[in-house]
């Protein structure tokens, strides 16, 4: 009697697989006996909570990161390190984690296709590929961030998405469209349009050359970091194969872990590590504000992690980084308060051609919806 259920639970776990455009499974096998209506309640909830801790964290995250670097912090690795080291602020979840959580998630139904779980080989490798694609990538950010103003360095992420776009085409799969295609030139041509934009809104009134090394950095970082999204939403659906919030966790305190060895050795390599007690003392606002800035600094970006990898869980890496660059208007406005920078006529057309981008990406997705709404009436 038991071999017939389970091949029909894994029949309804592939077609429900199947069913879902983007490849998202994420509740629907763990939580049949929940009514429909309550389990998209449900599902919606953790959707908005994820969103706002990554627009949080992504906003606030970007705004201290270049209070950093200018109220006297010089050190690209120390930068690039506190984006990843706050990880050990996560690790008491693992120890008021129900054990009973994690065996129902063992033993529910949506594994019976993977028959068996991966092995620790293939799980250290993941989390290590992760791990050094993002210390890469947040080193490039960190020199982006360093040489540009914040407002020009949140408009130039707006490349990710593109990025993000082609690797899903090829690793998940990525269905493109008109609007889709229309979303993804306006965010490329609203980013290419800030290397024109001129250095005379830097603080740190950098040359043109620095510039240039800030561009090319953030537009590789943000290469880096669709690569990064498309890869974990591969590795989540192929390999892993469970969808709960303890993946999250997994994921990121782990490639956390990796990442902030590397960039630990880099520092070190480097001899940065001998600049920061007197980067510590000239810093302009004081010792205490420079600890609290790094310590604030790496606990917001964890917060950010969590929306990031939560939003790949529930939905897809696509959205995940659709939701990051529509936060990224956001930090230009609250850069003209904190920073005081001025949004002149070629930000404000990036900035636009970005809203415009993303707009068409929504109304993708609200015909999506639509179509599926209405096929399975």
């Amino acid at each position: 009697m038991g071999e017939p259920q389970e091949v029909q639970l894994s029949v309804t776990a592939q077609e429900a697989n199947e069913a879902n455009p983007h490849g998202h499974t994420n509740g629907a096998i763990n939580q049949s006996r929940i009514p429909q209506p309550r389990r998209k309640l449900i599902s919606w909830i953790r959707i908005g909570i994820y969103a706002i801790f990554l627009l949080a964290g992504q906003s606030v995250g970007m705004l201290l990161g270049r209070l950093y670097f200018d109220k006297g912090g010089n050190s690209k690795w120390m930068g690039t390190l506190v984006q990843l080291v706050g990880f050990p602020i996560l690790l008491p979840y693992y120890l008021f984690s129900p054990k009973k959580n994690k065996n129902a998630i063992t033993e529910s139904s949506t594994n019976i296709i993977s028959l068996k779980p991966p092995s620790t080989l293939l799980l250290a490798s993941i989390y290590t590929v992760l791990g050094i694609l993002i210390a890469a990538d947040c080193y490039l950010y960190s020199v982006g961030l360093m040489y540009l103003p914040v407002s020009t360095y949140s408009l130039i992420c707006a490349s990710q998405l593109a990025f993000n776009a082609f690797f899903s085409f090829f690793l998940n799969s990525q269905k493109f469209t008109f609007y889709i295609i229309n979303s993804l030139v306006l965010l490329t041509l609203s980013s290419t349009l800030l290397v024109f934009q001129s250095g005379s809104d830097d603080t740190h009134n950098n040359s043109k050359g620095k510039y240039v090394i800030g561009f090319i950095c953030t537009v590789g970082a943000s290469a880096g970091y669709g690569l990064v999204l498309s890869l974990t939403q591969f590795f989540l659906n192929r390999v892993l194969k469970r969808e709960s919030f303890s993946v999250v966790m997994d994921i990121l305190v782990y490639q956390s872990l990796v990442a902030s060895l590397a960039i630990l050795v880099g520092l070190f390599a480097s001899g940065d590590w001998k600049g920061l007690d007197e980067e510590m003392n000239s810093f302009e606002l004081g010792k205490l504000s420079y600890v609290m800035t790094l310590v604030w600094t790496a606990i917001i970006w964890q917060l950010f992690g969590i929306g990031a990898i939560g939003l790949i869980l529930e939905v897809s890496s696509l959205f995940s980084n659709v939701m990051s660059v529509l936060g990224l208007p956001i930090v230009p406005v609250l850069a003209v308060f904190f920073f005081h920078e001025k949004m002149d006529g070629i930000k404000v057309m990036a900035l636009l051609l970005a809203i415009w981008g993303f707009i068409s990406y929504i109304y993708q997705s609200y015909l999506d919806d639509y179509s599926s709404k209405k096929e399975s009436s």
